[in-house]
């Protein structure tokens, strides 16, 4: 098999195993940090394999070689050709396509990063403008009967909290849930579900990027809180997540204490992990990453030697 049909075997294989495999490697939400890395190096290394297999195609129909070199006999003989014609045909073919669609996506997706980008920037700096501060309190203060806290990505970033959450919570649980919208701001997380959500967009139909943008958001959210329990107790910031479950929604693009999967996240404060869960998932987390990491360079390496049958061809 050539490296080109290694690259596109390792992405369709992806996109199609890897949503029904990661799921059940964070459902537990044991290890929640190494949850996300394995979801987006499952997105960008099929992303990055359909790119370098439209680029291998470009290469080398340009150079007046088919990609499919290697397994251009048995091609010939299912499609009765008796021309490397044919076979370049068809690997052009295949290569136009897959490269117009993926000039497509990256269109649409910049349009929709812009366009994201633009409602955060714009919502940050409206409660800059008509929220107040209060002393005391590291956020941004909308009157609001509605009990809700949350961050948005801006210039300035801010957080902001409603008056009904600040009547609701006590001055503990309002420092655990403050803590917990600092640690979405201090690791990126409102850009990273920026990205994920805009690929989901892009390709709704695509379970690796729909599903991976649903569990990436629940596992930021538990990212959060462990981070703000570094400063206060689970019990604190569980009292606080279940205070303000059930808010109104919040901003598209913003990230909320209180509005995803608050039911997940509270029974795993109130019952952490053991040490064998957590070494047991951290391992098949580790070696999933290790695995999807890994796959296509080594498929590519075994193409390139010529040491791999023709699988694609095959089947």
């Amino acid at each position: 098999m050539s490296a080109a049909a290694c690259l596109l075997a390792y992405a369709v294989a992806v996109a199609v195993i890897a949503p029904r495999i990661l799921p059940r490697l964070t459902r537990s939400g044991v290890a929640p940090r190494l949850g996300v890395v394995a979801w987006l190096v499952a997105i960008a290394s099929a992303a990055a394999s359909s790119i370098a297999f439209v680029g291998v195609v470009a290469a080398d129909t340009f150079a007046g070689t088919s990609v499919f070199a290697a397994c251009e006999h048995l091609v010939r003989a299912i499609a009765g050709a008796h021309s490397i014609a044919a076979t370049r045909f068809v690997t052009t073919a295949v290569g136009v396509a897959a490269g117009s669609a993926l000039l497509l996506a990256a269109v649409r997706l910049t349009r929709n990063l812009a366009a994201r980008r633009r409602v955060t920037f714009g919502h940050a700096r409206s409660v800059l403008i008509v929220g107040r501060r209060v002393a005391g309190v590291d956020a941004v203060v909308l009157d609001a009967p509605e009990r809700a806290a949350y961050c948005v990505a801006g210039r300035p970033d801010a957080i902001v909290v409603t008056s009904g959450a600040l009547d609701a919570l006590d001055h503990r649980q309002l420092d655990a849930v403050l803590a917990h919208e600092r640690a979405h701001l201090a690791g990126r997380h409102p850009q990273l579900l920026a990205i994920v959500r805009g690929l989901a967009d892009v390709a709704p139909r695509l379970a690796l990027f729909t599903a991976g943008a649903t569990d990436i958001a629940r596992l930021l959210e538990m990212c959060a809180d462990d981070r703000a329990m570094r400063a206060h107790t689970p019990h604190t910031l569980l009292r606080g997540l279940v205070t303000l479950a059930g808010s109104r929604p919040i901003p598209d693009g913003a990230c909320g204490a209180g509005n995803v999967a608050v039911l997940a996240r509270a029974g795993r404060l109130a019952s952490p992990p053991g040490r064998g869960d957590l070494v047991r998932n951290r391992a098949l987390l580790s070696g999933a990453i290790a695995f999807l990491g890994a796959l296509p360079l080594g498929a590519t390496t075994l193409a390139v030697t010529g040491r791999m049958l023709c699988l694609t061809t095959l089947l």
